[in-house]
């Protein structure tokens, strides 16, 4: 099988959507199947891709100058297309690229899948932009109609693109984990430590891109909620981003910066509760790789957290008003923190990304059996 992957940042950042395109990629791969990937680039790319990447001319993007966008499908792009030949043409981003590679698609006959991995729509309040929500939604519902398959991370997120579509051409995509890497045995009281906290501190983890949308607002204030009740936590900030500077407000937060490999999973097995205030996510990644790692975890209530919570019993879901009382409540209690920590652990083990990527491969088999 041939096939075409059109993303907006395939490889220049690392993100928890190109994570799972380059685990994808590199699944078909192993199992004889070929890649060819459109992108914008930079130079200085985050890793290695997994297939052949072409780059597609870009701009720096508007307000998010750290991300790229392609303005179209230049006529060299098509051509090489054309001599690719795929059997398949799966589109992972609602932006220019995307639709002007479905609309060409379209063109040479050849079958859609859209992922969904980022809840756009909801970004704009984060950023007084509130107004284009309805029109960033009109645009989704088209992409994804357009479409002939889509793949959601979720099943929360299935049953809504079913019901956006009218029928029943929706399967999951979900995602995996590295349990080898994410361990609680990365745990490091030297490391510890090392950043300046004792051995009887509470480390509250604040874990991705330090941006608006990852509820960096709602982490601080609930910090300097705790602090004001007479609860005591020390905040750890593994990720960089545009918004780090709202964390300087804490004083005494720790910051690792973007890490990476076995420093990556010390750092999150080091720290004590994830506190993840988004509601933004399509999957949360992050949340995964804190539960491999055996962190007690107090997420937003959101369909991302209820689909990696087993039933609600491995993480502790609540609305924004309680996570000063969810968090007050583990400081105070080692045992349930510990308890939880085990319980997101087992619950890591059902994400297993060699699964997750052959349920995409059924669904490119299954458009490219369907009759014309």
């Amino acid at each position: 099988m041939r096939v075409a992957l059109f993303s907006g940042n395939y490889n220049y950042l690392r993100e928890g959507a190109n994570q799972a395109l380059n685990r994808l990629a590199g699944y078909l791969i192993r199992n004889g199947h070929q890649v060819r990937v459109y992108s914008p680039v930079t130079d200085t790319p985050a890793f290695e891709p997994a297939g052949e990447l072409v780059p597609v001319p870009s701009i720096a993007l508007p307000l998010r100058g750290e991300f790229r966008l392609a303005l179209g499908l230049p006529q060299e792009i098509r051509e090489d297309l054309r001599r690719f030949a795929p059997n398949v043409a799966h589109v992972s981003t609602p932006d220019i690229l995307g639709t002007r590679a479905q609309t060409f698609a379209k063109r040479l006959g050849v079958p859609i899948v859209a992922s969904l991995h980022t809840r756009f729509e909801t970004y704009f309040g984060y950023y007084g932009l509130g107004w284009a929500r309805p029109l960033a939604e009109t645009h989704l519902r088209r992409f994804y109609r357009r479409s002939d398959h889509v793949l959601a991370p979720t099943p929360g997120l299935v049953a809504e693109m079913k019901q956006l579509r009218g029928d029943g051409q929706v399967t999951l995509w979900s995602r995996g984990v590295d349990r080898e890497l994410f361990d609680p045995q990365r745990r490091d009281p030297n490391w510890r430590r090392a950043q300046g906290f004792a051995d009887e501190d509470v480390v509250l983890l604040f874990f991705g891109r330090l941006v608006l949308e990852k509820g960096v607002e709602e982490f601080v204030a609930t910090v300097q909620a705790l602090r004001k009740s007479g609860t005591k936590v020390r905040p750890l900030i593994v990720g960089s981003g545009p918004a780090k500077e709202r964390f300087e407000l804490l004083g005494d937060g720790v910051f690792s910066g973007h890490l990476e490999g076995p420093e990556l999973a010390r750092a999150v097995a080091s720290a004590d509760i994830l506190l993840h205030p988004s509601r933004t996510e399509a999957f949360g990644n992050v949340v995964l790789e804190a539960m491999a790692s055996g962190l007690a975890i107090v997420c937003a209530d959101a369909e991302s957290a209820r689909s990696l919570s087993g039933g609600g019993r491995a993480l502790v879901i609540c609305d924004r008003g309680r996570f000063v009382d969810a968090v007050a409540e583990l400081c105070r209690n080692p045992g349930r923190r510990q308890a939880l920590g085990i319980l997101a652990r087992q619950e890591s083990a059902r994400f297993d990304w060699d699964e997750a990527s052959a349920s995409v491969l059924a669904a490119y088999r299954s458009l490219v059996s369907a009759p014309a």
